[in-house]
């Protein structure tokens, strides 16, 4: 489906100005649902201007209505009558009328997007690298007089390439935050490993300790029975009195 041709100034003054629901407008500007949030509590997009999509034709005021009493209806936009082209690749042509308002561009840029490249600033504004650096650095020979200003508002560039640029600059930033993310991780993973606890260190002694050698099998010596006791008859009257043993009976 065919998007505004300012989302985000579309979507500033349909949250200003209508009820529906941050998905409905984010589905209708092709924007996150967080997106719209942010432009609502100012924190997104500060400083721009709304556009009205119904003055621009994108939107009719009987669409807009309906969907306003059905929070789960989606905006349909109206179709163009003429194609829109999109502008040529190349450096960008700015009218002598309005080349003495670039600084005034260039400062709110900065200000307001501080993720673009001196680059795509110059390709914004059509402006060379060394009046970017001066107002960056405050060295500009005009710095105190300069007013930051939407580029957009000022006719200077155009909200699609403005957003095309920040939207390059976001990526950028998520590829460069992901490659410190994985080094980190390796670095850290290597600092692990080189510093591994001496316990957790498997060294001959500590780790499988010597088996004891095994006591050679002996056998059982028995000792012998102890011999029986003689058993002695008891001793007669007379042997008790003289300590002689008494005669035998003879057969």
């Amino acid at each position: 489906m065919a998007k505004p041709l300012m989302p985000k100034a579309t979507a500033m003054w349909l949250v200003e100005e209508t009820a529906l629901t941050f998905d409905q407008i984010a589905e209708f500007c092709g924007l996150h649902p967080l997106e719209i949030q942010g432009i609502a509590d100012g924190e997104v997009a500060p400083g721009i201007i709304g556009r009205d999509p119904i003055t621009a034709g994108e939107l009719t005021r009987d669409e807009l209505e309906r969907c306003e009493k059905d929070p789960a209806a989606r905006l349909s936009m109206v179709e163009p009558e003429i194609e829109l082209k999109t502008r040529p690749p190349g450096p960008r042509y700015t009218p002598v009328a309005k080349r003495q308002n670039r600084p005034d561009a260039i400062a709110w840029l900065i200000k307001y997007h501080p993720e673009l490249t001196d680059a795509q600033i110059c390709h914004l504004v059509g402006t060379t690298k060394p009046t970017v650096v001066s107002v960056r650095e405050r060295s500009h020979w005009n710095i105190q007089n300069l007013k930051p200003q939407d580029p957009v508002s000022l006719g200077i560039c155009s909200q699609v390439d403005l957003d095309e640029a920040i939207q390059t600059a976001d990526r950028r930033l998520r590829r460069k935050e992901d490659r410190e993310r994985r080094a980190a991780a390796r670095a850290q993973r290597e600092k692990t490993k080189g510093e591994q606890p001496a316990s957790d260190a498997v060294t001959p002694a500590a780790a499988e300790p010597e088996p004891t050698p095994a006591k050679p099998a002996t056998a059982t010596i028995l000792a012998p029975a102890p011999a029986p006791a003689p058993t002695t008859a008891p001793l007669s009257e007379i042997e008790r009195v003289f300590g002689t043993p008494a005669p035998k009976p003879t057969e």
